[in-house]
């Protein structure tokens, strides 16, 4: 049978079968203001200015935004999260969101949050994966310098060890207690120390099986022939590939960068091209599925429907260890709980942080929403749908 039939994403039932009514109303209200541009502009320079001036607008934040896109403040606060996630056979990818000062004391803090987190997963099967970025543990000028081969101080060089050393800590404490680890990808400029970074934790602690993921940024052109190259890398080196594929978050600040600076860009010309690029991605790691682990982490309906097909093709079960399904806590309930409730192995990225701390985040993603053509329709859709579904019930 073509597993297409077996799962639709317009199954609204299943795909807000763990909200009730009064939640979905709130979602509706949500989405219904994330869907105007002019709202979501506004209110975002609205709340940026409330919080620069200190304004209490927590009370305003928290129960709104802050609740439908975070699992809370602390990790225990998200304990809420996780289990509504956990009782619909979805894991939470716990995923601190704040964005830290840039200095020592900052960074230091970030490891041991992040290793309290691996902590929280170790022996949990409700976390699946751990998450970071490596500007939360290495400031973004020095790995910009050391990408482009500028000369570093002793004080530089010293600092780029500590931040190394941060990063090995994580991913050792990771493949101790066999939590497997996400390393996001960030901007061009400073991705290939980020790659350099993530291929040393892999044939460190990748020689049995998948434990550190890379992450690939597929609306940039070269990111399938890195892929590829990573590829033969790992069979060279005796480990196993971890990849996140996923399409990308910087898109308007590399354009920006690149046309100020007079380089070509790296981002595809036109979204078909990244799509392609992406699909492609998927084929390739089904393809070597022998030495790849890899994360669909993607809100693209075509995508997800794709990987099905090439799970059924090359006779891989739903629940294989080795692929995964994510998308964002909420956003896309219609793939993550249709995929879940269909026997698929689905986690959710779930921020967290202080309020405040995580608003620049929040901002991001409300951004986000707007600018990614139709996302807020089809959610705002969505939950109309349902809404109407369940007055036809009651009926």
């Amino acid at each position: 049978m073509n597993l297409i039939t077996k799962v639709s994403f317009d199954d609204t039932a299943v795909a807000f079968s763990s909200k009730s009514d009064a939640e979905l109303y709130k979602m509706y209200l949500l989405f219904k203001s994330m869907n105007s541009n002019v709202f979501v502009k506004a209110g975002g320079a609205l709340l940026s200015t409330a919080l620069t001036l200190h304004l209490p607008v927590k009370f305003i934040i928290k129960p709104t935004i802050f609740n439908h896109f975070c699992g809370g403040e602390t990790i225990e606060e998200s304990e809420r999260a996780i289990q509504e996630l956990a009782k619909y056979n979805i894991g939470t990818i716990l995923d601190y969101s704040v964005e830290g000062e840039g200095d020592e004391k900052s960074f230091d803090a970030t490891r041991d949050e992040l290793l309290h987190g691996i902590e929280k997963a170790h022996g949990n099967k409700n976390i699946p994966f751990s998450v970071f970025k490596i500007t939360g543990l290495i400031d973004i000028n020095l790995l910009e310098k050391v990408q482009k081969k500028q000369e570093l101080s002793a004080t530089e060089r010293a600092a780029f060890e500590r931040g190394r050393d941060r990063v090995n800590e994580i991913c050792k404490s990771c493949y101790q207690r066999d939590v497997r680890v996400f390393i996001d990808a960030e901007e061009s400029w400073i991705q290939e120390t980020i790659d350099n970074l993530t291929y040393e934790m892999m044939e460190l602690y990748n020689k049995e099986k998948a434990n550190i993921y890379n992450t690939y940024q597929l609306y940039r052109h070269d990111r399938l022939d890195v892929l590829q190259q990573d590829y033969e890398n790992a069979i060279k080196g005796g480990y196993y590939l971890g990849a996140k594929l996923v399409r990308g978050a910087y898109m308007e600040k590399e354009r920006k960068r690149a046309q100020l600076e007079g380089y070509p860009s790296p981002i595809n010309p036109t979204k078909e091209a990244s799509d392609e690029l992406f699909d492609n991605a998927l084929r390739f790691c089904i393809k070597h599925i022998d030495r790849i682990a890899f994360c669909n982490g993607t809100h693209n309906e075509a995508s997800c429907y794709l990987l099905m097909d090439l799970m059924e093709e090359y006779n891989i079960a739903p629940n294989d260890p080795r692929v995964y399904f994510a998308q964002l806590y909420g956003m896309s309930d219609n793939l993550s709980y249709n995929l879940a409730n269909a026997g698929y192995n689905v986690a959710k990225y779930v921020p967290y942080g202080p309020v405040v701390e995580v608003m620049p985040y929040l901002l991001r993603r409300a951004n986000e929403n707007t600018a990614i053509a139709g996302q807020s329709s089809r959610e705002f859709s969505l939950i109309k749908s349902e809404i109407e579904r369940r007055k036809k019930v009651k009926r």
